[in-house]
């Protein structure tokens, strides 16, 4: 591997870290190489905080003394190119210049019109040696929430199912059948706390109640996201217990009751996911997790509105029932799970 290639993926490493909490920002990394050690790395951490480049600074500015020579002598590895607009923080561009860092590595430029080449053009003409495009599609990959929101304006869609051996999704009425072990349902969680949101049909929470929330791993719960039409589920329900933000799509009202948001579609015949998809940008939701009935999954399946789809396939024989969606993609091969086996298609 070339250095600048290694660098790199150290870089990859460290922006990994702020998945789950930096969103609707992208993950960035970024490492501080001089006479070829590393002598400062930083990642975004926190949404609204310091970015990826200003923190890989400042670990230099607490560890050296000659700080200020090192970094004009110094090459500075970035996941994502170096923003170059004020937003809740000021440009990273300006903070490389200022410190007079000869070279800067990108490995991937931003999509955000504010940014997009803006900061490769701001750090050359300040006469900034600036190559791009080292382990550009691992950089890519990494943001693909993050390219989805900005490129089509709507947040990146992951579907989750379990299914039975013979590919049922549920008895035919509709109780609760567990499909797959507890490996299997903590991996859902740590999921869940990636995501900005988690979405099911009004029928999922009649069947099953569910909570939707992150209780058997550290993170924070998603939002949910419930689709009732008529505003059918009672108000006694785990959806309405107020502990996380809550938005209810239905053909009734626009209101909001604590953390609870109702949101009301004039048109519940046609369009319903892109509408729902188009409100959940608005809000700066990246990624959605959508996690059933069969009918809401197979909706967005039939309207091409996904980019992952994690399928759990369980021991278990139903003989007859809801069959489970189908998805033509890209599998990305199979892996078990305690007892279950987990594929992952990708929309092509």
């Amino acid at each position: 591997m070339a250095l600048h290639e290694i660098y790199m993926q150290r870089c990859l490493e460290l922006a990994a870290l702020g998945a789950g909490r930096v969103s609707p920002n992208p993950m960035v990394g970024a490492v501080i190489v001089h006479a070829g050690l590393i002598i400062g790395e930083g990642y975004h951490q926190q949404y609204g905080q310091a970015h990826a480049e200003v923190n890989a600074v400042i670990r230099v500015m607490e560890q050296y003394e000659n700080y200020a020579e090192l970094l004009k002598n110094s090459t500075i590895y970035v996941s994502l190119e170096p923003c170059a607009h004020y937003g809740k923080t000021p440009p990273c561009a300006d903070l490389i210049i200022k410190h007079r860092i000869p070279q800067v590595v990108v490995g991937c430029r931003d999509p955000f019109p504010a940014v997009d080449g803006k900061g490769i053009e701001k750090l050359m003409a300040a006469g900034i040696e600036v190559i791009t495009g080292v382990l550009e599609a691992q950089c890519q990959w990494l943001n693909r929430r993050f390219f989805t929101r900005v490129q089509k304006q709507r947040p990146y869609i992951i579907l989750k199912w379990a299914q039975t051996a013979d590919g049922f999704f549920a008895p035919a009425d509709r109780s609760q059948h567990w499909i797959t072990g507890a490996e299997a349902k903590k991996l859902v969680h740590q999921w869940r706390a990636d995501e900005d949101a988690i979405l099911v049909g009004k029928n999922t929470v009649l069947a099953d109640n569910p909570q939707l929330n992150v209780r058997l791993v550290d993170g924070k719960s998603p939002k949910r996201v419930v689709i009732d039409r008529k505003l059918e589920l009672a108000g006694t329900l785990n959806i309405y217990d107020q502990t996380v933000e809550t938005l209810v799509f239905n053909k009734i009202k626009t209101d909001i009751d604590g953390k609870t948001k109702y949101i009301a579609l004039e048109d519940f015949d046609r369009y319903v996911p892109q509408y729902i998809l188009f409100q959940l940008y608005l809000q700066d939701i990246q990624s959605v997790i959508i996690e059933g009935g069969a009918h809401t999954l197979n909706t967005f399946i039939a309207d091409g509105l996904w980019d992952e789809a994690r399928i759990f396939t369980g021991a278990s024989v139903l003989n007859e029932g809801i069959k489970a969606p189908v998805v033509s993609g890209a599998s990305r091969g199979k892996c078990p799970v305690g007892q279950d086996t987990l594929e992952v298609f990708y929309n092509k």
